[in-house]
């Protein structure tokens, strides 16, 4: 990259335009740009920088202020570079952002945002690239092959960076290395191998968890068992200890089982016992109580055959019983039909002098038959014509439905009515209220902008009352600084006189026998003026008066601008209204604050208003429609009415003949039908008697056939013999009992069983007192033996079965988790190394042993300079030797002193050496990262400042390392005060300090030492 023309307008300290031709100044391969403290040589250098990347270098970044403060007001700032880079030529312009003087314009300012404009020259024109701010410095970048950081490293070297990276700790080295390198994606290789060992290492955690767990629900499971596990494996042996485990539970389970079929063997056999002694005494129980039963049995014996044969009596009789259950039913029912013929004559007697069906007939001598033919063909035609009553029912019961629902919708259609005028009479008070809530809405607007106006100027009243405090403070301080100033200046020139008026003797003071005058040149001196005591010590203090005064001046222009600044700020403060009164303006606020809350308060309204007027329209269609439909329901209604009570009128004439005097025709038909059911009655009555007195005939001629079969002479004899059938069945169940009983004591004594009882009770077994609960207790506690030791043996084969499941779960886990544990080794090891712990001897990590290489190189190429320019005694070494305390190793620096042929730590150089080292580092480290950006060709270097320490040898070794730089091609930019300098290198870039700000001058005379 070279860089032909930089142009600079109100940048910096430079008011106007500023050209610099650097074709002009690269045609001697080596300049200088010097001039006074503060002229702004480092201004130039940030203007290239900004140019090509749009902001400054290093801590200068921080400051907004790029505008040039000694520039017109309306003057926009502006830099613009022309270079050289790959083969083709671009100029850059970047304006920055300032405030541009506008009378619109907030405080009187507009702000104006950074712009840019990249252009390439093609075939002889300049063709624009971009105009973006991003876009255009993206582009730059990819054009130069480095960004920001790097390229104030490589371009521009500034000594003081690298006086203190020469002699800094490791870890400040890695930051700038990391800086110029960009290594992140080493740390970013670091951070994702700690993530990946991590992850794993969390797996195999779990992992272990899960096999503890395991372990632990062994121990459980073992303990369970109450085995000792005083000589079981160690925790740390865990498959050991889980074969162990399952192994004891199985002796232990055996052991259980063998004592349980043992307990179990006692237990049956004293059950044994008990069951034998019990069923003997069961025996002799039953033997007793079946005695008992022979004995009552024997006595109960006469009365039972007593009772036999009254029962076989009662059973002979029972033979002959339908027959006098006939004659008594025969007879009953000739008595009960005859009452009921009677009480049916009397009925039908009453029914002919009451009834208007029987009317016609004789009262005395009714026909049952005829009456009841022409009464049922009657009642046939009456039913026939009830449906006609029915339908005349249901006739006046529409009518009467009708009737109502008209009523209904003529009280409906009133109720619409007035509900309608009352929907009209709001839908028209609305309407007159719509119009002021309307008009005061519509000033909502306005009157919230007025409001907000109002409070601004409240703040207004506010800024200005303490801008006008601080321009008062500022005029004081101002007046203070002037007069400071003035009495300073007044100093500097009256010393400046006093030492003019004598030069003379100042001059004589500094001349020396045999050397040459600095005014003649002559070697002799006949008569030199006398000097005073105090002459030499004139120019020393007219330095310091100068001195006081700039720094007086410095900080008047200060006081100037702040005073400037403060009036600028309470005339626009005062344009804006100010200076209205406080009180005023507050209260105007609150009016104003008041109005549009009114405002928005009738918004509001106003809008509910609209929607009730709205929904009042919706309402009032409504109901009108509403009314419409039941005006047309009741016409509707009314003609349905008038044609129901015709068909009513037609029906009513042609039933009222045939229901004959009754209210209806149902009420006739249930009379009818109660006449036909006396008639009915009394011919039922009649057949009834009739045959009922033919049974009893029969049912006597039966009776007396069967009784001398049956062994009765008579009837009465029968009847005697007859017994209750309640008593008859309790003598026959008494009976049977008693013979029931007797068969079954013979059963029972023949049984084995009472046998054996009648053998043991002749030969006098019997059982001692308590031997039964003594038994029953030895039973019991051989059985509660046995189940508690069954229950313990299924325990244990519980428990070795789980144990065994455990065992193989462990090792099918542990099985699987062999790959996870030998990946989680490998990644926290290499994690460990690539972080600088574990084996790395060195503490190294990755980023560092990467820019470790990157400083051996720029060692390398440091040390070619520095073996010139320290006359072949120094050169730079990278070591990686281990820092002290456990420290990170790896970025180590130390000088070779050929001299002694030792290696000593770089902060032993001295000021010069030190120079020299830093100098040969940077442009070491320049070389370095312009070969890591890809072989960038940098054509123009700067370096910044350092020259002072130097003798006249050393200056002339780095003098000629520079001009070895030139040799190569490349153009180099001195930044430097010393006066040697100046007389060395005759082409300077001279930046000359104004009240009014700095210009640029370049000077190409050649002058000689």
């Amino acid at each position: 990259m070279r860089i032909h023309r930089l142009e600079i307008c109100a940048f910096g300290p430079f008011a106007g335009t500023e050209t610099i031709d650097f074709d002009r100044l690269s045609a001697h391969g080596l300049f200088l740009l010097n001039g006074a403290t503060g002229a702004g040589k480092t201004s130039v250098l940030d203007a290239i920088c900004y140019a090509l990347y749009g902001s400054v270098p290093g801590a200068r970044q921080d400051g907004k202020r790029l505008r040039s403060d000694h520039a017109e007001a309306a003057t926009e700032p502006s830099v613009t570079c022309e270079f050289t880079a790959r083969g083709r030529r671009f100029e850059v312009s970047r304006f920055p952002a300032w405030d541009k003087p506008s009378a619109r314009g907030r405080n009187g300012f507009t702000a104006q945002k950074a712009k840019t404009l990249l252009r390439e020259r093609v075939g002889g024109e300049w063709i624009e690239k971009s105009g973006r701010n991003d876009e255009a410095g993206g582009e730059i970048a990819a054009i130069l092959g480095m960004d920001r950081e790097q390229f104030t490293r490589v371009v521009m070297l500034p000594q003081g960076d690298f006086a203190a990276f020469l002699r800094s700790k490791a870890s400040d080295r890695m930051d700038l290395l990391q800086k110029l390198f960009g290594t992140e994606r080493f740390e970013a290789v670091e951070r994702e191998l700690a993530l990946k060992a991590a992850e794993a290492a969390k797996e195999v955690s779990g992992h272990n968890g899960r096999l503890a767990l395991l372990v632990e629900r062994a121990r459980a499971e073992a303990e369970a068992l109450g085995l000792e596990l005083d000589n079981a494996p160690a925790a740390g042996k865990a498959r050991e200890l889980l074969v162990w485990l399952e192994d004891a539970a199985s002796r232990r389970a055996a052991e259980l089982g063998t004592a349980a079929e043992s307990s179990e063997a006692l237990r049956r056999e004293h059950a044994a016992r008990l069951e034998a002694e019990l069923a003997r005494e069961s025996r002799q129980l039953k033997l007793a109580a079946a005695m008992r039963r022979k004995s009552a049995a024997c006595a109960a014996a006469p009365v039972l055959e007593q009772n036999a044969a009254r029962l076989a009596l009662h059973r002979k009789a029972e033979t002959l019983g339908g027959q006098l259950k006939a004659v008594a039913a025969a007879e009953a029912a000739v008595e009960r039909s005859a009452s009921a013929m009677a009480r049916a004559a009397a009925d039908l007697q009453a029914a002919a002098r009451t009834d208007v069906e029987l009317a016609h007939t004789d009262h005395a001598d009714v026909d049952t038959a005829a009456e009841l033919g022409r009464l049922r063909a009657l009642l046939a035609v009456v039913n026939e014509r009830a449906a006609d009553e029915d339908r005349l029912t249901a006739l006046a019961a529409r009518s009467t439905d009708l009737t109502a629902r008209r009523q209904d919708l003529l009280r409906t259609t009133e109720n619409q009515a007035e509900t309608l005028t009352a929907l009209r009479t709001e839908m028209e008070r609305l309407h007159a209220g719509l119009q002021p809530l309307a008009q005061l809405a519509s000033e909502a607007v306005l009157r919230t902008k007025e409001s907000m106006a109002a409070d601004e100027l409240v703040d207004v009243v506010r800024r200005y009352g303490a801008a006008a405090g601080k321009c008062a403070a500022a005029t004081e301080r101002h007046l203070k600084g002037r007069d400071a100033y003035q009495e300073s200046r007044q100093r500097w020139l009256d010393i400046r006189e006093q030492r003019l008026a004598n030069a003379a003797a100042e001059l004589a003071a500094r001349l020396d026998a045999g050397e040459p005058c600095p005014v003649c040149g002559g070697t002799e001196h006949p008569d030199p003026v006398p000097a005073a005591a105090s002459v030499r010590g004139l120019a020393e203090e007219e330095e310091r008066a100068r001195e006081a005064c700039d720094a007086a001046e410095l900080s008047l222009a200060a006081l100037d601008a702040e005073l400037a600044a403060a009036r600028q700020e309470v005339a626009v403060l005062a344009g804006q209204g100010g200076d209205t009164d406080p009180a005023d303006a507050a209260e105007a606020a609150r009016v104003a604050r008041a109005a549009a809350a009114e405002a928005e308060a009738a918004e509001v309204q106003l809008a509910e208003a609209r929607a009730r007027y709205e929904g009042l329209e919706d309402r009032v269609t409504a109901t009108e429609q509403a009314r419409t439909g039941c005006l047309s329901r009741i016409a509707q209604l009314e003609s349905t009415l008038a044609e129901l009570d015709q068909q009513s009128t037609a029906l009513e004439s042609a039933l009222a003949a045939l229901r004959a005097g009754y209210p209806s025709l149902r009420r006739r038909s249930a009379g009818i039908g109660e006449t036909i059911a006396v008639l009915e009655r009394a011919a039922s009555a009649h057949t009834a008697w009739e045959l009922a007195s033919a049974r009893l005939d029969e049912a006597h001629a039966q009776l007396e056939l069967a009784l001398p079969e049956a062994g009765f002479g008579t009837a009465a004899e029968a009847h005697e013999a007859l017994l209750d059938p309640e008593d008859a069945a309790r003598l026959e169940a008494a009976v049977l009992a008693g013979r029931d009983e007797q068969a079954r004591l013979e059963e029972l004594f023949a049984s084995d069983e009472l046998i054996l009882a009648e053998e043991e009770h002749a030969a006098g077994i019997t059982a001692e007192a308590g031997e039964i609960d003594r038994l029953r207790a030895e039973a019991e506690r051989a059985a509660g033996q046995a189940k508690d030791l069954a229950l313990a043996a299924g325990l244990a084969a519980q428990k070795c079965t789980a144990l065994r499941g455990l065992r193989e779960d462990y090792e099918e886990l542990a099985e699987s988790g062999r790959a996870p544990r030998d990946r989680a080794e490998r990644l926290s090891a290499l994690a460990d190394s690539v972080r600088g712990g574990g084996d790395n001897s060195y503490r190294m990590s990755l980023n560092s042993y990467v820019l470790a290489a990157r400083l051996e190189q720029v060692a390398v190429a440091a040390s070619e300079r520095l073996v010139a320019m320290s006359d072949g005694r120094y050169t730079l070494q990278h070591t990686d030797a281990k820092a002290a305390r456990g420290a990170k190793s790896g970025l180590g620096l130390e000088v070779v002193d050929a001299w002694t042929g030792q290696r000593r730590d770089t902060s032993t150089l001295s000021g010069g050496e030190s120079f020299m080292a830093s100098l040969s580092l940077a442009l070491g480290l320049a070389d370095v990262v312009q070969h890591e950006a890809g072989g960038v060709d940098i054509e123009t270097l700067f370096v910044d400042e350092g020259f002072g320490s130097l003798d006249e040898q050393a200056l002339e070794q780095v003098m000629d390392a520079l001009e070895g730089l030139r040799d190569g091609g490349r153009v180099v930019g001195l930044v430097s005060h010393v006066a040697e300098m100046k007389q060395r290198i005759g082409t300077q870039l001279q930046v000359v300090k104004g009240r009014n700000g700095s210009t640029l001058h370049i000077s190409d005379a050649v002058m000689a030492a």
